[in-house]
This record gives structure tokens, C-alpha cells and sequence, in this order.
């Protein structure tokens, strides 16, 4: 098999995923077989075919030629990817007339196009102009996405010597239609305590790891599921073992997702142990899809939350929405904007609803809203969050998102989280504690990523942490 077969073997699904774009079934490759493909070498480039509904679109890439072989091998394969997505993309957009935000692109982190045009010497105009020509990218993306690049490299950069620890609590009190994160529902809480034995064990070697590779510490993040649906002494000897062992991180952040699982007690702790950054999330301020995206609080909790937060002295809120929430329209999601501008967090992030595979809405064969409607709540967040003074600093997509959009994280001066960045961006070493967590170890230059799962099973975690821990020893303390 030659190496451009090679390439070619998996390369159906991302095609699936361009089809998509254009609301194309997938049926249309696995019954129909709507679309037929090639793709060659000739004078030094890649070429591909496609054809389709009559009609037929063909490009070139030139092949690269690096001088180091694994290198040459990595850009070679993403060549042929990016050639054959944008040739049946070309097709599609002729034959359909649709031109979707992001044009081409597919992937979660359309930063790294950014990136690479700029690290390869263009100017940021120039690099703009680029995504726009190459991946049909809009305009009001591709400025978007010049805007999340400027405040990141305003951010402290990726170092070798640094490395950033998750901390992942599984637990909520109900569980998000929407929800596919390894987390389970609190119940009558038997889990707990030998859950956060098993974690506390796993954090102190984690500690230890972290000596042993001569890493310092650069942000700490307690995420979920809902840290704070622990009880009040379970949240204080939480975050007393963090900070015993994992002082002198530059950010601390606890989510504090469910505005009915906060207490000043759990706020005073929070503060008391030195974390700077919380997260309330009401994803939305209509009580009505509250109750049908299973959340078992109000609007009028949330707001009440937001003040106790800051009666007890927090002085860095986020706020996560959602655009296109099953049953909402453009002003139901303008209520939510409204309530926003009223509590002000320092951090806005505007989701975009995406329906994943273990989520009780893809089980029950929810439909995502009409694309024009979940595009306009997009941009009513982006609007919402200038008039606030906040900036875009991150941004991802997923697969089947509403109308093809983005998340994106909004902050003001001063209050972009470097975690978040950091686990967007994949540049920075990630040692991640807890059921689901996945631990990732950067090789600098090689462009590749080491990566360590734990269990997402709360049970299994607490059976095999010891497995869990020699997983990382093996990622971050081995030489390849």
C-alpha cells in the first residue's frame, strides 16, 4: 500500500462530516452512494476528484517535503485531509447554494489554522484573508477568530516547565438533558466519601508526580459535573487538600455550576482557600426550559446565587449559557442576554447546543433548531458580551452543533482563564485527577500528544485509582 492509500483508508468519515455541513443524510454515502472519490499524485501534487448529483469538482495541494520524516509524514496526511474535505466541500456548495459559517472546516479548534498562517510569517489581515480564500470561512468568523487569537497571545505562552492540574468532582444533582460528561446524580450521596478517598489518594501521588518531572505549577481548575453539590465539610477538606497539595498556581478556578447547590458557607470556603474564579451557570434565565432540560432550579436562583457570590466577596464570576435550548427562540435567549447585563459576571460563555451520542436528547431523537434562529442567538451573545466590555479568548466547535456554530468564551481585561486556553489549545502539560479525566503530555516540535484516561465509571475510579496513577507515571515520567 503506497503512502497516499494509506492517508486515504480512514478518510470517509471527515468526508461524512463536509456532507453534513449541507444537511446531507448520511445515507447519502451508506445507501445511496451518492458521492464517488479519488485522489492521486502528479507533478509533485496531491489531486482529488469528486463527483456527485451530476456534477464534478476537482483540487490540487502541493505535497510537502520536510526535511524530518515523522514531521513530512504528519503534513503529508493532513494535506491529503484538507484537500479532499475542501474538494467534496466545493462540490456540495455548488450543488446546494448553502455556504455554511465556518466553510469548510469541521474541526474543534479552528485556532490552529490561525496559528499556522501567523507562525508561518503572515500578518494577521493577511492571515484572516487566508482562512477566508482557502476554507470559505465568513468573514464574521474569521475576524472572530483573529479576535480569540490576539487576547491568547496576550496570555502567558505554552512552557515545557509548566503543567496544569483538572480536578474532576462527577457528581449533580440531576443529571442535563444535554449532558454527555461522565458524571452521575448525586442521589442519597453513598458514593462520596470513598469517592473522595480514591481522589485524595490519586492527588497526593499526583503532587508527588508533578516533583518527580520537575514541573511548576500553572493553573488548577476543580471542574464536573457540580463541585458544589459536595456538602459543606466535604467542599472545605476538598479544597484544603488542594491547596496542601498544589500551592502557587497563578488561577484557581471551582465550578459552581448549580445555582442550587451553592451556600455562603460553600462561597466563604471557596474564598477562604485562596480559588479567584467560580462558575455559576444558568444556561438559560427561562424557568420553563429550566424544567425541560432537567436543571431543578429557577431564574430567580440564579439571581439570587449571583448575589450571595458576591456578598461573600467573589470578585470573578463566569456565566455559561446555551443558544438554541429546545423550545426557545431569539427572544427567549435576548431574556437570558438581559439577565446577563443585569448580574455582570467578569466571564461570559455562549455555548451552542450540540446534541452528543450519550446525551438523553440524542436518545430521544431531540432535533437541534432551525440554524437561522440558533445563529442569531449566537450573535445576539457576541453583542451582549461587547456591551458588557468583554472580549472572545477561546472558542471551539463540536459535531452536530445548531446551525454550524462555536462556543466561545467572553472575558473582560485581566480575566481571560488560562485553563481554559490551555485545554483548548492542547500546548500545555495536563495532569487530570478524577473519574473521566484525561491526563495530556506535549511533545514540543513533534506535534503529537500523549494522552492518559481515567475510568469514567464512579466504581471503577474508586476500585482502580492505583491503575489510574500508574497510567500518568508512565505518561509524564517515561522517555519515548
Amino acid at each position: 500500500m503506497t503512502e497516499l492509500e494509506q492517508y486515504l483508508v480512514s478518510m470517509e468519515p471527515d468526508m461524512m462530516n463536509v456532507t453534513r455541513l449541507f444537511g446531507i443524510a448520511d445515507a447519502a454515502w451508506e445507501e445511496l452512494r451518492r458521492f464517488a472519490w479519488s485522489a492521486w499524485e502528479e507533478d509533485g501534487c496531491y489531486r482529488c476528484r469528486v463527483s456527485g448529483d451530476g456534477r464534478e469538482a476537482e483540487g490540487s495541494a502541493a505535497i510537502p517535503m520536510d526535511g524530518d520524516a515523522q514531521l513530512r509524514a504528519l503534513h503529508r496526511k493532513r494535506a491529503v485531509r484538507r484537500l479532499c474535505r475542501q474538494t467534496i466541500y466545493d462540490l456540495c456548495r455548488e450543488v446546494t447554494g448553502i455556504h455554511p459559517p465556518w466553510g469548510s472546516l469541521t474541526g474543534v479548534r479552528p485556532t490552529h489554522l490561525l496559528y499556522e498562517a501567523l507562525d508561518a510569517g503572515l500578518t494577521e489581515d493577511e492571515a484572516v484573508a487566508r482562512l477566508i480564500r482557502t476554507f470559505d470561512v465568513t468573514e464574521e468568523k474569521a475576524l472572530l477568530l483573529r479576535d480569540v487569537v490576539r487576547a491568547q497571545r496576550s496570555l502567558p505562552g505554552p512552557d515545557d516547565g509548566q503543567i496544569d492540574v483538572y480536578v474532576g468532582i462527577p457528581f449533580c444533582t440531576t443529571r442535563c438533558a444535554y449532558c454527555s460528561f461522565s458524571s452521575g446524580e448525586l442521589g442519597k450521596g453513598t458514593l462520596v466519601e470513598p469517592y473522595l478517598q480514591a481522589l485524595f489518594h490519586e492527588m497526593e501521588e499526583g503532587a508527588g508526580l508533578i516533583r518527580e518531572a520537575g514541573k511548576k505549577l500553572r493553573a488548577v481548575y476543580v471542574g464536573g459535573g457540580t463541585p458544589t453539590a459536595l456538602n459543606e465539610d466535604q467542599l472545605s477538606r476538598l479544597l484544603e487538600r488542594l491547596m496542601t497539595l498544589f500551592p502557587g498556581a497563578g488561577e484557581y478556578t471551582v465550578e459552581a455550576g448549580r445555582p442550587d447547590t451553592i451556600t455562603p458557607g460553600k462561597l466563604r470556603a471557596i474564598r477562604e482557600a485562596g480559588v479567584g474564579r467560580i462558575s455559576i451557570n444558568p444556561q438559560t434565565m427561562n424557568d420553563r426550559t429550566l424544567q425541560v432540560i432537567g436543571r431543578a432550579h429557577t431564574a430567580q436562583q440564579v439571581e439570587e446565587a449571583y448575589a450571595m457570590a458576591r456578598a461573600e466577596g467573589m470578585g470573578h464570576i463566569n456565566m455559561d449559557v446555551i443558544a438554541g435550548l429546545p423550545g426557545e427562540k431569539p427572544e427567549d435567549f435576548a431574556r437570558t442576554m438581559e439577565a446577563a447585563r443585569r448580574l455582570h459576571p467578569e466571564s461570559l460563555t455562549v455555548h451552542t447546543l450540540a446534541i452528543k451520542r450519550s446525551s438523553r436528547m440524542h436518545l430521544e431523537n431531540a432535533p437541534l433548531p432551525d440554524g437561522d434562529e440558533a445563529a442569531a442567538m449566537v450573535r445576539m451573545g457576541m453583542e451582549t458580551a461587547r456591551q458588557m466590555g468583554l472580549a472572545p479568548y477561546y472558542l471551539y466547535r463540536q459535531k452536530h452543533m445548531a446551525g454550524n456554530q462555536e462556543n466561545v468564551g467572553y472575558a473582560l481585561p485581566g480575566h481571560a482563564c488560562q485553563y481554559n486556553v490551555d485545554i483548548m489549545e492542547e500546548t500545555t502539560h495536563i495532569l487530570a485527577l478524577g473519574a473521566g479525566g484525561i491526563s495530556k503530555r506535549i511533545y514540543p516540535g513533534e506535534g503529537q500528544i500523549g494522552r492518559a484516561p481515567n475510568v469514567s465509571n464512579i466504581e471503577q475510579y474508586i476500585a482502580r485509582a492505583d491503575e489510574m496513577i500508574r497510567r500518568k507515571r508512565a505518561l509524564f515520567l517515561e522517555e519515548r
